[in-house]
């Protein structure tokens, strides 16, 4: 079994993890309503209506 030689230091650990996060949907304006909405979606102003 390995066992750790020495303390991953903070810098290290966080270059490891620049890829885990979350990521913002790409918000598009509704042609018809003018609204931010998700791109490829429907708009949920538009729907409401």
């Amino acid at each position: 079994m390995a066992v750790q030689q020495r303390r991953t230091s903070r810098t290290r650990r966080n270059k490891r993890r620049t890829h885990i996060k979350l990521k913002v949907p790409t918000l598009v304006k509704c042609p018809s309503c003018g609204e931010m909405k998700r791109s490829h979606h429907q708009c949920p102003n538009c729907l409401a209506r």
